[in-house]
């Protein structure tokens, strides 16, 4: 399996920047002051760029939800029971989450996928893949959450994904996420990957108070030393193994697999944007094919995105994460492309320009 990962990687190209003055030159000659609709511009550009030089397309779109387990929830890192990520799976498919109602709106195909819920299999659901990993991952705080090959594996689901949207013609994808205490290992990941500190990084996710966010800071710090072997060896998988989770693995697969199809994906919050941070360390041609999609409210997520030398396009004080940033970031890739193909341009209106 390591063998088709590595043809995958090998499959992602960067975007063919020398289309760029084409593309800004359309910009440009739309009716308007030059660069007045700002990032909108930004993000029309980069999904011209994206889509080989042809008039950006949105549809159709898709977001897919993926849950997993933590063994770290055993060290009280979260305010809810680890039954909640399989009650929520269930929600999802009831069509009762904020998801739900969010890619609704924007038109998104919504899919939820198992990689690794504690529990046995679903009942079988048209809108649910079930592909589990292993019920939950081990504690990272005493040792490494998942073996190498476990990671390959759900890093090859989430580009399984992505490769499952291209059959389908889709054009954008969202990354969405669930997994009770899954913003320890990714505090842990930002934390190992940026060299960022645990206390400066950890957030009270579900709520947690000042003194559970203390002690999450404790437990993330603990993680890191518990790991510092695979972190100071530097390879970006073994660290994923090391301090992920099934969804977050997964997560980063959907992103290379998108960068490898030339699909943009919306990179949703704090537990996504993890995933995005493994999959730029495992290939740093993925930036050309992602845009973050909003700020999380989660504390840590600016100094991440800063360190990265991204900025968010949207902030909504979001922090719920499932994919509900993503899906609201769609509503800007809708805008972007139709702003691109339906504006009437200097040249072809009869509008002088400015001298």
């Amino acid at each position: 399996m390591e063998s088709e990962f590595n043809k995958v990687l090998g499959g992602i190209q960067p975007v063919d920047q020398s289309l760029a003055p084409r593309g800004q030159a359309h910009l440009d000659d739309l009716t308007k002051p030059q660069g007045s609709l700002g990032r909108l511009e930004d993000l029309a550009l980069k999904l011209y760029l994206v889509q080989e030089g042809n008039a950006p397309v949105a549809d159709p779109m898709r977001v897919y939800t993926i849950a997993g387990d933590h063994g770290v929830n055993d060290e009280g890192v979260s305010l809810f029971p680890q039954e909640v990520s399989r009650q929520m799976v269930l929600n999802f498919l009831n069509g009762g989450a904020g998801i739900n109602a969010l890619a609704g709106t924007v038109g998104a195909e919504l899919f939820v996928v198992d990689a690794g819920c504690c529990g046995g299999p679903f009942d079988e659901h048209p809108s649910l893949i079930q592909e589990k990993i292993a019920p939950g991952t081990a504690n990272l705080a005493q040792g490494p959450a998942m073996t190498r090959e476990q990671t390959i594996k759900a890093l090859m689901l989430g580009i399984s994904l992505a490769d499952r949207a291209h059959a389908d013609g889709v054009k954008v994808l969202g990354t969405g996420d669930m997994g009770i205490s899954n913003t320890t290992p990714s505090t842990a990941m930002y934390c190992a990957y940026l060299g960022l500190d645990p206390e400066a990084m950890t957030g009270p996710g579900t709520g947690l108070d000042k003194k559970g966010v203390a002690s999450k800071a404790q437990v993330v710090r603990k993680g890191l030393t518990a790991n510092a072997a695979a972190i100071a060896a530097g390879d970006p998988v073994d660290i994923l193994a090391a301090l992920g989770g099934f969804e977050i693995a997964a997560l980063a697969g959907l992103v290379l697999g998108g960068a490898k199809n030339r699909q943009l994906v919306c990179v949703d919050g704090f537990i996504s944007t993890a995933a995005y941070l493994a999959a730029w360390k495992i290939c740093p041609t993925v930036m050309d094919y992602c845009i973050i999609s909003h700020a999380s409210a989660e504390p840590g997520h600016k100094k991440a995105v800063e360190t990265m030398g991204l900025t968010p396009y949207l902030d909504l004080g979001f922090r719920l994460g499932e994919g509900t940033g993503a899906a609201c970031a769609m509503f800007l890739v809708r805008a972007a492309t139709d702003m691109f193909n339906k504006m009437a341009t200097f040249s072809d209106a009869g509008v002088a320009e400015a001298e």
